[in-house]
């Protein structure tokens, strides 16, 4: 099982940043997803969240805050399958500009760019995003501010 730190991270506008993804040698096969990664060495989630989103977006001017979901999940992608425990930290900055900056050479050949969404667009948008239910859980989150604690997303198996 992967330990990974993801992102929901918000502008000033209260807009979210998803990276759009593809199978490496298929880029019709596509989705968004939140900024985030495997835990490396014996680095925290929140440190693994930072510097995540520093090497996906060039993003480095951001306030990390609580966890607002934790996720199992588990998908097939570059031919292979896998198994990740996933925890969403909440973050907001006012660096909208994105820039890679030390993507791996997996992520080269599979994420196509970056887009900031308003809730708006993302619960009206036909493409695949994940988690699946993020237009919901975004719009709970701006509405209501954080949970007390994290809150478990159902399990997704692709």
């Amino acid at each position: 099982m992967r330990k990974v730190a993801r992102v929901v991270l918000l502008d000033p506008q209260d807009r979210i940043l998803l990276l759009h993804g593809h199978e490496p040698e298929n880029p019709a096969d596509d989705w968004w997803f939140t900024p985030g990664g495997g835990v490396e060495g014996d680095e925290s989630r929140a440190e693994a969240a930072v510097r995540e989103l520093a090497e996906e977006t060039g993003i480095t001017e951001v306030e990390l805050g609580p966890v607002l979901w934790r996720r199992m999940c588990s998908f097939p992608f570059a031919g292979r399958r896998w198994d990740q425990d996933e925890w969403y930290y909440l973050a907001r900055t006012t660096q909208t500009v994105t820039r890679p900056m030390g993507l791996t050479e997996l992520e080269r050949r599979s994420v196509a760019g970056a887009r900031w969404w308003t809730c708006r667009e993302l619960a009206q948008a036909h493409e695949t995003v994940y988690p699946t239910r993020l237009a919901e859980l975004l719009r709970t989150l701006l509405d209501e501010g954080p949970s007390a604690g994290p809150v478990t997303l159902d399990p997704e198996i692709v």
